[in-house]
């Protein structure tokens, strides 16, 4: 591991029931390893506002929609990031330096329910050396 490198756990979210799973999953973990936690959540340009309007909505939103969750870990040291992005390369890159990439995966039950949504597939495909944790969320 280089110099750069920290321990934290890089966790997808978009405020999702996937997510919200995946988040929970991750807190945990975050608790037991004594890791800090960096929720992302990625964002594109939109027909309405400007970039910058549009950031800072999704960073106030996801913050929010975090805090309800991890209120819950008394003590865990988080923090969240929306960037701009396909939410897949957000989370590669972002996650770089990471010791793991944490996202929710979209089960749809019965036989759609083992196939992987589309960030999760790429996530697992081009991640680098950040373990990859991909969380189901019971329906």
């Amino acid at each position: 591991m280089g110099a750069d490198h920290e321990h934290s756990i890089v966790v997808g979210f978009d405020g999702s029931k996937g997510a919200v799973a995946a988040l929970e999953w991750a807190a945990k973990e975050a608790q037991l390893r004594g890791d800090r936690l960096c929720v992302v959540q990625a964002w594109t340009a939109g027909e309405f506002g400007t970039d910058e309007d549009i950031a800072a909505y999704t960073q106030g939103k996801a913050e929010s929609e975090a805090a309800a969750v991890l209120d819950g870990y008394p003590g865990l040291e988080w923090e969240v990031v929306a960037l701009r992005g396909s939410p897949a390369k957000v989370l590669v890159d972002h996650s770089a330096n990471a010791d793991m990439l944490v996202v929710g995966s979209r089960g749809h039950g019965g036989f759609a329910g083992l196939l992987l949504g589309s960030v999760s597939h790429q996530v697992s495909a081009h991640a680098g050396t950040a373990a990859v944790v991909i969380v189901h969320s019971e329906s």
